[in-house]
């Protein structure tokens, strides 16, 4: 099994400079679809430096993982082109800052036994001024690289949407350049651009960045059912269950439930985000 498991969880964390500024904010913004329409007053203070706010998502941003990273990781020597984001948690233990001065750290946490593939977690925490400002929680599948007899891990917690009809359900058309246009965020990974690495991952074509549709999910619920009001987001989690491709229209059903806003999207009724919820303060 190329993945050493003692050693990936004895590795020190790696380390890298994750400051950002406006800019990175609203380039965040329009790849995750904000801006439209153009002239709207509510979609403007995205990507607009007058009176500039920060969706929530934008917090996975200074904490992602790029996938070269996953190199400098010992005892990971896997093909990176098995590697498949499954799930996704973030945690904000505050506001996001239109700019910042930051340190991100990933540490491997785990590995389990899937029997098809390998699922490695990893933590990533973001520090502002000396203090964690941002958890990002990170599960990556490796295909074939299970049923090497280890702990299967935890059952996940199930997110079930309430049997009614949802409090808002939104359209949002993504763009034929969407993937191009959001990797400028920092998600080098060739699969969203080059056809012939997403052939080896047995697409027809580049799909669509995860991260990208649950930004697009989080914009979604801050939007409608938050009425704008990013600041009351401290978590969303999510599991990646389909893929989009570049010009797919993501439909996002939203409940309000208390303190969560439970999420489920679709492409042409297919799930792709699912066990989604926001918790909020």
């Amino acid at each position: 099994m190329p993945i050493d498991i003692e050693t990936l969880l004895a590795a020190p964390p790696i380390e890298w400079d994750s400051s950002w500024t406006q800019r990175d904010v609203m380039l965040y913004h329009l790849g995750i679809g904000a801006g439209v329409p153009a002239t709207d007053p509510r979609e403007l203070r995205y990507v607009y430096e007058e009176d500039l706010v920060v969706l929530p998502t934008f917090g996975t941003i200074p904490g992602f993982m790029p996938i070269d990273r996953f190199d400098q990781l010992p005892g990971f020597d896997i093909d990176l082109r098995m590697l498949v984001h499954a799930d996704h948690t973030l945690q904000l233990h505050g506001s996001l800052p239109t700019s910042a001065t930051a340190v991100s750290r990933c540490q491997p946490s785990a590995v389990y036994d899937k029997r098809s593939g390998a699922m490695a977690v990893f933590e990533i925490t973001t520090e502002v001024d000396g203090e964690v400002l941002i958890t990002n929680t990170m599960s990556a599948f490796i295909k074939g690289e299970g049923d090497f007899g280890g702990d299967g891990g935890p059952r996940p917690e199930r997110v079930r949407a309430p049997k009614r009809d949802a409090d808002a359900v939104v359209h949002a058309p993504t763009l034929e350049q969407q993937a191009l246009l959001y990797r400028l965020s920092g998600d080098y990974n060739p699969l969203h651009v080059d056809p012939e690495f997403a052939a080896v991952g047995g697409f027809d074509r580049p799909i669509l960045h995860g991260m990208c549709t649950f930004g697009s999910a989080g914009k979604a619920a801050v939007d409608t059912v938050l009425d704008g009001d990013g600041s009351a987001v401290r978590s969303f989690s999510a599991r990646f269950s389909g893929v989009v491709m570049p010009g797919d229209t993501l439909v996002h059903s939203l409940w309000r439930e208390g303190d969560e806003v439970i999420v489920e999207s679709a492409v042409n009724g297919s799930t792709v985000l699912k066990q989604a919820k926001l918790t909020l303060t």
